[in-house]
C-alpha cells in the first residue's frame, strides 16, 4: 500500500514538473518573409497573443503575399502590410489600407524597439488616442546605435507625457548601445516579435531609393509563410 502511494505521488509530481516545463517552453511561431533582397525570419511573441494570432491568421490566408514594403526610411525602419499596395501604380500614395479593423495595444516593457523588432503601425495619437494597432500594417526597426546617456535623454522627454514612465534595464541599454534601434517609439507602438535571421536584408531594403513619400522607386514585394525551423 505504501509503495502504491509513493508511486502515485511520483506520477503526480512528474506530471506537474512536465506541465510546468511545457508552459515555460511554449512554442513560438516563426514566419518567413521572402523578398528579392533575401529572406527575413521572425519569431512572434506569445506575450502579445492578440497581435500574434492576428498575424498568423493573415499569413495563413495569404493576405501579405504580393504586398509591398511601401514605406522605407534608412536608419529608421521598413514598413509593409497595406493590402492596397498589391495593385498600386507607380508613385501612388500608400499606407492607409488594412483589413478593416484595429487591435487594442499590447504594450510590454520587456520588448523595446531594438533593431529587428517587429511592431505594428497605427494612426497618430490625435486621431487614435487609444494607440490601437492597424490590423495588418507592420514595421521592422532598423534604427541606429544609442548610448545610455542618449537613451535617457530621449526617455526623460517622453516620460513627461506618460502616465507610467519607462524604466530601462541594463540589458536594454546594452542592446541599444550594441545593436541599435529607435527608443523614441518604445511603449507607443506594440512590439510583437523580432527578427532572428536576416538583419542584413533589412539594411538592404532600407537603403533602397525612395520617392518623397518614402516609397521605394522600385517595388519591393513580399510573400510570407509559417515555418517550423
Amino acid at each position: 500500500m505504501i509503495k502504491k502511494i509513493i508511486y502515485i505521488l511520483l506520477v503526480v509530481i512528474t506530471g506537474f514538473n512536465t506541465n510546468c516545463s511545457a508552459q515555460k517552453k511554449k512554442k513560438q511561431t516563426k514566419v518567413l518573409i521572402s523578398t528579392e533582397y533575401g529572406d527575413i525570419k521572425i519569431v512572434l511573441y506569445n506575450e502579445t497573443p492578440k497581435h500574434r494570432d492576428n498575424f498568423i491568421k493573415l499569413v495563413k490566408e495569404g493576405f501579405y503575399d504580393g504586398t509591398l514594403f511601401h514605406r522605407v526610411m534608412n536608419t529608421f525602419m521598413i514598413q509593409g502590410g497595406d493590402p492596397e499596395s498589391k495593385e498600386a501604380v507607380k508613385g501612388a500614395a500608400l499606407g492607409n489600407g488594412g483589413p478593416g479593423y484595429t487591435i487594442a495595444p499590447e504594450f510590454n516593457s520587456k520588448f523595446i524597439n531594438k533593431k529587428g523588432a517587429l511592431c505594428t503601425a497605427r494612426q497618430p495619437d490625435n486621431v487614435n488616442p487609444k494607440k490601437e494597432s492597424n490590423g495588418s500594417q507592420f514595421y521592422i526597426v532598423q534604427g541606429v546605435k544609442y548610448t545610455k546617456v542618449e537613451v535617457d535623454k530621449i526617455n526623460d522627454q517622453k516620460n513627461k507625457r506618460r502616465e507610467i514612465p519607462i524604466v530601462y534595464t541594463e540589458e536594454q541599454y546594452k542592446v541599444y548601445e550594441e545593436i541599435g534601434g529607435k527608443p523614441h517609439l518604445d511603449m507607443d507602438y506594440t512590439v510583437f516579435g523580432e527578427v532572428i535571421e536576416g538583419l542584413e536584408v533589412i539594411d538592404l531594403i532600407a537603403a533602397a531609393q525612395t520617392d518623397r513619400r518614402n516609397r521605394p522607386k522600385k517595388d519591393i514585394k513580399m510573400t510570407m509563410k509559417i515555418v517550423k525551423k
